[in-house]
């Protein structure tokens, strides 16, 4: 790796993480039941303008956790995005329920709500709802449906932590919502992840499954099969001191998304992220761009030559319907996702992290001009 090569994200740590740790190993605190386990939980749960939380240890548990609460069976139907990270469709795979995908806004990258609403049966139990690269779904639509229908909604906010949908915190919609604190999240843990709730019900639940459905009454019994997906107070220490700097984060994110928008927005060949709809303003988790059709240069060229000039970029999701892994379960036979597969064939994102310096972005910057030019 050369010298000065800027990676596609790093996150942003300082001296109040490194207090927090060391007044968890001064007070002999490092495992799940540590107090910055709650008072990590509360304030999330506060910031997300929610009733519960429960810490779990990372994304993808969140996500399982949150899906096993609702009990769904056999031929039940959930509707997935074709163009998100696999973990949203992990529960689904792993249960007896069906997978139904959706394509994508070639505009938003999000999924194609008007696709997502003709995609609703009468067999419709649950809709998993991630909200894309910053930016988030137009939910209003797919509440009303939901409320309507009595469908529940998983909302994966992984990547829009701070980020508003109508004044309204994203996070605060689902029936249950989850979130990642991965490392190149606006804030981490390392590993981590969160599920948040208004319903104490389904908050009970998560802390069950969480801990492999222990029973109270005798540790060592169990009547359900649960997860072990603890976090340490290792881990909430970090994201407490996170939290603190959240819009601090914010505002940073979208500090180096609106330089890369005013500098590339006008290039040709390239497609840049819509800076901000009619409900909402990018928050920008990563800064993605798209190879428009009439590009006379392909993605792993550009990626190529990107990486030579000292740039680390990443490829977009690949769709669910190519998933080698997902082939054996034949659920996709019949789907044609075109812009979610021209996304994944097409798509790149560059560097955005939070310690990403001025002169590392203008670097950036330079490459893709010279490329394009």
């Amino acid at each position: 790796m050369k010298k000065n090569f800027i990676p596609v994200n790093e996150p942003l740590l300082d001296n109040e993480e490194k207090k927090y740790l060391i007044k968890c190993i001064n007070d002999n605190q490092i495992s799940s039941s540590g107090s910055f386990v709650k008072e990590f939980e509360k304030k999330f749960a506060k910031t997300c303008n929610r009733k519960y939380a429960v810490a779990v240890s990372n994304g993808t548990s969140a996500l399982q956790i949150a899906y096993d609460c609702f009990k769904l069976k056999k031929n039940d139907e959930v509707i997935v995005p074709a163009f998100t990270i696999i973990s949203c469709i992990l529960p689904v795979a792993r249960s007896e329920a069906k997978p139904i995908l959706v394509d994508s806004n070639i505009k938003t990258w999000n999924v194609d709500v008007e696709k997502l609403l003709c995609s609703i049966s009468n067999n419709t139990k649950a809709i998993i709802l991630p909200h894309t690269y910053g930016l988030p779904v137009d939910l209003d639509p797919i509440l009303k449906v939901c409320k309507k229908k009595n469908i529940i909604l998983i909302e994966d906010a992984a990547e829009v932590l701070g980020l508003n949908y109508k004044n309204k915190p994203c996070g605060s919609f689902g029936d249950i919502s989850t979130f990642s604190f991965f490392a190149n999240k606006h804030i981490t843990t390392g590993e981590g992840g969160m599920i948040v709730t208004d319903n104490y019900k389904l908050y009970q639940k998560c802390l069950s499954l969480r801990n492999l459905c222990f029973n109270n009454a005798r540790r060592f019994k169990h009547y359900e099969l649960g997860w072990n997906s603890r976090i340490t107070n290792l881990q909430c220490a970090v994201g407490l001191a996170q939290l603190k700097k959240l819009k601090k984060f914010v505002f940073l994110k979208r500090k180096i998304g609106n330089t890369y928008y005013n500098s590339l927005s006008n290039l040709k060949y390239l497609q840049n992220p819509l800076i901000k709809t009619n409900y909402a303003e990018n928050i920008f988790w990563v800064y993605g761009l798209l190879l428009k059709e009439n590009s006379k240069i392909k993605l792993e060229t550009f990626r190529k030559k990107l990486f030579e000039k000292g740039v680390d970029t990443r490829n977009f999701f690949w769709p669910m319907n190519k998933q080698p892994v997902l082939k054996k379960y034949r659920y996709f036979k019949k789907f044609k996702l075109d812009v979610a597969e021209y996304l994944s064939n097409n798509g790149f994102y560059i560097p955005s992290g939070l310690a990403l310096s001025s002169n590392q972005q203008k670097h950036v910057i330079r490459s893709i001009k010279e490329i394009i030019d």
